[in-house]
């Protein structure tokens, strides 16, 4: 009779942990299939790192063993599969940390292993049972109330008490971070030019929705309810962020706006100009950290003839949507997620709306992508087999991003099947369709240049229909009262809207710090896979996000609501260390490629 997935899982990790506890480097690699990866998220390397091969594992734990001393490798549930491909929860602890690990066997050898850090020994989170009192029950004269003490805290941080950290913008990534930092005991401010949170959501065009679903986009700590839409409106985003960073006890401040950062390399920290309230304030933290978004400054193309138009023109971004359009002709430069969502909000007001395609993107129908991408990890079903948030989050983050690929193109093939009916009438009305240019689809599409795509929720039957036409080519001027494309179409229009995408987030700190750290800094996004708007050489991680970059003690904090939740985690635990003053050895920091 077999052994049982178990049975090889703790043969494996026993062996394992004999052979790192006596530092027996080789002994080690014999426990791992020749095509394998690690993927550790701070861990070993207080890094976000892939090592692919025997060769890159060997490397690392040469360089990180002694320091790391890994130990007490155990399964934290059964494992599951069969003793020829078993995969499992694993428990483990190094000398400063408790981690959490996943792991691939194949035929006895580990082909995937992802360690991530979860506590800090001596530094955790003050929850369940080690939760604080709140109140002594000892009655005294001069006692403060919970507010009270709260009001004061607020009134010195920034002023008589400097914060350890500064998180520049207070979207949903800066709001997640920052609730991270507080549960650790990090003093952290976050600066918001906005006049409330979830403002950055309430400002943007009337009909936006999220496009991925309500398992898939929980905050830290605090689930949206269990009658929360699948899809939630940017309204309803907008306050429960605001919502949460008062339950959170965040010190948010709003209506301020950050003018300029410099690095006192004396004092060995940040040198944060802001205005708050019209008022500048100086703060001088340890630890900057830039959570500004997805994205850098709103990419406007410069097109011949543009300032001569006689209508209306705006990026994306600043598109309020709503109003009256009946009878006026809008051009909508793009067709990405921004797009269709414009040209649907236009058509419904009464446009006559054109859409020009520049180049080629991925649609994924929003119910396919929930059936065939998604459903496994973050859905109801997901829940019912025991797929916590937690959980989908590492699962995903337990494929590296060089076997991504072989993972998903199956089920864009599959997508491509289903919707073949629906992709046949979308290219029939001149729609120029791709799955990537290896076919791996829409996630691989974000990873790498988070643009190019659409999630289909009605606006690809307004083009179907031919309610909202498609013009596909590169535009080549603009008159006073259309658009030219270069074939010498004109479009009538007295509303363009770009929706042309992003700069890099690293544009932002050309402009708050200075260019010379931008580009020391380099590109952020995108990991190197040398495909279009990724360019190589190979990173197997995101750039600069979430981890340590070339400039010390600034930080790139952003991505989706998905990966805002799952990577501040370990954001929070390497600026927690540094303030305890733990060692920190970086392995391996990257390399900076690219200027804005």
């Amino acid at each position: 009779m077999p052994d049982s997935p178990s049975t090889v899982v703790d043969n494996w990790l026993a062996r394992f942990d004999t052979a790192l506890q006596n530092r027996d480097i080789d002994g080690a690699l014999a426990f791992f299939a020749d095509d394998c990866y690690w993927r550790d998220f701070v861990s070993f390397t207080w890094n976000l790192k892939t090592l692919e091969g025997k060769a890159d594992i060997k490397r690392m734990l040469t360089a990180t063993l002694d320091e790391v001393r890994p130990h007490n490798w155990a399964l934290a549930e059964p494992a599951t599969g069969n003793a020829d491909a078993a995969e499992a929860w694993v428990t483990f602890e190094t000398a400063q940390a408790r981690g959490y690990a996943h792991l691939r066997l194949q035929d006895g050898r580990c082909y995937t292993l992802l360690t991530t850090m979860q506590e800090l020994k001596g530094f955790e989170e003050k929850k369940g049972r080690n939760r604080e009192q709140g109140v002594s029950h000892e009655i005294a004269k001069g006692r403060t109330s919970w507010l009270e003490k709260k009001t004061a805290q607020e009134a010195r941080l920034g002023y008589e008490e400097q914060p350890y950290c500064v998180i520049v913008g207070g979207g949903q990534g800066g709001i997640g971070l920052a609730a991270r930092m507080r549960r650790l005991g990090v003093p952290t401010i976050v600066i918001e030019k906005n006049a409330r949170a979830g403002d950055s959501w309430r400002n943007r065009y009337k009909s936006l929705h999220l496009h991925d679903p309500v398992w898939y986009d929980h905050l830290p700590y605090l689930k949206f309810p269990e009658d929360w839409p699948v899809f939630a409106s940017k309204d309803k985003i907008g306050d429960w962020l605001e919502h949460y960073t008062s339950i959170m006890e965040l010190n948010y401040w709003s209506s301020t706006e950050c003018t300029k950062a410099t690095f006192d390399e004396v004092a060995q920290e940040w040198v944060v100009q802001v205005v708050r309230d019209g008022t500048p304030v100086t703060l001088r933290p340890k630890q900057l950290v830039f959570a500004l978004g997805v994205s850098g400054y709103p990419n406007t193309p410069v097109f011949a003839g543009a300032g001569s138009f006689e209508g209306e023109q705006h990026h994306s971004s600043k598109h309020p949507g709503g109003g009256d359009y009946t009878g006026r002709k809008a051009v909508v430069i793009g067709s990405n997620n921004s797009a269709h969502d414009i040209c649907a909000d236009l058509w419904e007001h009464g446009a006559d709306v054109t859409m020009v395609q520049r180049s080629s993107t991925h649609i994924s129908r929003s119910d396919s992508l929930m059936d065939l991408a998604l459903g496994g990890l973050y859905s109801e079903q997901a829940l019912a087999n025991g797929v916590t948030t937690e959980k989908a989050d590492l699962l995903f983050a337990s494929l590296p991003y060089r076997i991504l690929p072989s993972a998903q193109i199956p089920v864009f093939e599959q997508m491509a099947e289903r919707d073949a009916d629906f992709y046949s009438k979308l290219s029939d009305v001149g729609f120029d369709l791709d799955f990537g240019t290896d076919g791996s689809g829409l996630f691989l599409k974000y990873l790498r240049r988070g643009s190019g795509y659409y999630i289909d929720v009605g606006a690809s039957q307004l083009l179907i229909d031919g309610r909202v036409a498609v013009k596909s080519g590169q535009l080549d001027h603009i008159t006073p009262t259309s658009v030219v494309l270069a074939d010498g179409t004109e479009l009538d229009a007295d509303l363009i809207v770009y929706a042309t995408g992003y700069g890099s987030m690293n544009g932002w700190l050309a402009d708050l710090v200075s260019p010379e750290v931008a580009d020391q800094v380099g590109r952020c996004w995108g990991y190197g896979s040398d495909t279009p708007k990724d360019p190589g050489p190979w990173e197997g991680e995101l750039r600069n996000m979430w981890k340590p970059t070339n400039v010390p003690q600034l930080w790139i904090h952003g991505g989706n609501l998905h990966q805002s939740r799952h990577y501040s985690n370990y954001l929070a635990l390497q600026i927690k260390a540094r303030m305890e003053g733990l060692d920190t050895p970086v392995y391996e920091l990257q390399e900076s490629h690219y200027t804005r």
